[in-house]
């Protein structure tokens, strides 16, 4: 029986509630008095259960559905503005004690180099993340409780926080592990980190089961669970994800935003982000293999559906997906993507050989960060390194409280100009220069002084800027 406040995951993410809101989609997927009610409530800005998303995601008329990238777009703006926030991977380790099929890291996978980094490889690392302008970190490791202990994630967690390189400092690590206890999250918590992120994958259970046939992983309750367990042992902003094309996208979808319903309902407090990431080639791995591959207009049409359905959560597209998709995905609702980014461990500061690459994925944006930059910038978005709202305790519903009231661009639309000038001081090229000083100088004129003066203390500003006192 659906119940979304049980911690059952067979509950909260139940199946037959799944069967039967695809059900009334299809039955009401052409109906335009139903859909216009769910629009109607949509432009309110407080977002939609998973049975209107659905009916939204399955409709087919051509007006509606420009009505629905249209109000997506909107939604952005209202919530996010114009910022768009980066960050990169950071790869520690790739072995891994899980089966896996659609992962190269799997187990049984004798083609691909198993790699660890050491603390002073970490450090190597993280240098390099700096000396292109990177603030924030999402760390990637591989289950395997003999290699990657916790106590090797706690360790290397300290190690990139403790790296100051000229200008440089790592001010936000999200931690992307594997399902754990509620006493390892706290450990975790306590060590600093931003946003805990875990891809269920696929939330339907058979489906589920055989792609992990082997390994802890294998446990479908006990990794649907695991935000769970992260919210009780103090972590209190938590990254959702699906890896689109291993299932049914509309099941996916369907079952995500009752993950996102259950998080709202316990806790209080919705996941921080979601990400969309569609399964791409890797060693190992052929995505022709999976038969539910999903094309660029069913994908933008999902990112449109979450915005509209879940307005407030941050939503990451990676450098999985090419440029051109990815410009399209930012205008309907992506506000975080990655940039310069490699899926190798120890890609950065000394990148193997490709024959000895252990890359999880393959990339297809592979443009370096200053020309991302660039890129977003004569797009019309701000760049964005803030880390403001992490440094000053404004996380889990304290975030949320602003963000959902649609103020929290009163907070970061500010510091998201100080720190695109850090960046534009330090490690821009100097066409990105001129166009970033440009941008900033019309940026700076949009905004209220007492608005500034309300809302960016000065001990902000020193957060994000290693303590430079800019002026507006």
């Amino acid at each position: 029986m659906y119940n979304p406040k049980s911690h059952d995951a067979d509950e909260f993410i139940c199946h037959e509630e799944v069967l039967e809101s695809l059900k009334y989609a299809e039955d009401n997927k052409n109906n335009l008095s139903v859909i216009d009610k769910i629009l109607d409530k949509a432009r309110l800005g407080k977002g939609l259960n998973h049975r209107e998303a659905i009916i939204l995601l399955e409709c087919d008329d051509e007006e509606k559905n420009k009505e629905i990238f249209s109000l997506a777009e909107q939604i952005k703006k209202d919530y996010y503005g114009n910022r768009i926030v980066l960050f990169a991977p950071l790869y520690l380790s790739n072995y891994c004690v899980n089966g896996c099929v659609y992962c190269p890291y799997h187990a049984k996978n004798k083609h691909i180099p198993r790699r660890k980094l050491s603390q002073e490889e970490i450090k190597k690392e993280v240098t390099a993340l700096q000396d292109m302008g990177h603030k924030r970190l999402a760390i990637e490791a591989g289950e395997d409780p003999v290699n990657n202990p916790i106590e090797y994630i706690l360790e290397s967690i300290n190690t990139i926080y403790s790296v100051k390189h000229k200008n440089g400092s790592i001010r936000r690590v999200n931690v992307n592990i594997a399902a754990t206890t509620v006493e390892n999250y706290k450990k975790l918590h306590e060590a600093g980190i931003g946003t805990y992120i875990l891809f269920q994958e696929t939330y339907n259970k058979k489906s589920y089961e055989e792609l992990h046939p082997t390994g802890p992983k294998h446990n479908y309750k006990y990794h649907t669970e695991a935000m769970d367990r992260a919210m009780q042992g103090g972590i209190d902003d938590v990254g959702l994800g699906v890896l689109f094309g291993l299932e049914s996208y509309k099941y996916e979808f369907t079952a995500l935003l009752m993950h996102a319903e259950h998080l709202e309902a316990v806790y209080g407090v919705g996941p921080h982000t979601i990400s969309v990431p569609r399964i791409k080639k890797a060693d190992d791995i052929d995505p022709d293999a999976f038969d539910n591959g999903i094309d660029d207009d069913t994908f933008a049409k999902i990112a449109a559906c979450i915005r509209i359905a879940v307005p407030y959560t941050g939503m990451i597209v990676s450098t999985r997906e090419n440029a051109s998709c990815r410009e399209r995905l930012l205008h309907l609702g992506i506000s975080q993507i990655s940039g310069g980014s490699k899926t190798s461990v120890g890609g950065y500061f000394n990148p193997m050989p490709e024959k000895e690459d252990s890359a999880q994925f393959d990339v297809s944006d592979r443009r370096p960060l200053d020309e991302v930059i660039k890129w977003l910038i004569q797009l019309g978005y701000l760049p964005s390194f803030c880390t403001a709202c992490y440094g000053s305790g404004r996380t889990g519903d304290r975030f949320m409280e602003v963000c959902k009231n649609q103020q929290i661009h009163n907070f970061c639309h500010p510091n998201a100009i100080l720190t695109l000038k850090e960046y534009l001081e330090d490690y821009a090229s100097e066409e990105t220069k001129k166009l970033g000083y440009d941008l900033i100088a019309k940026e700076v004129e949009t905004l209220e002084a007492d608005n500034i003066k309300k809302t960016v203390k000065e001990d902000l500003v020193k957060i994000e800027c290693g303590g430079r006192d800019y002026k507006f």
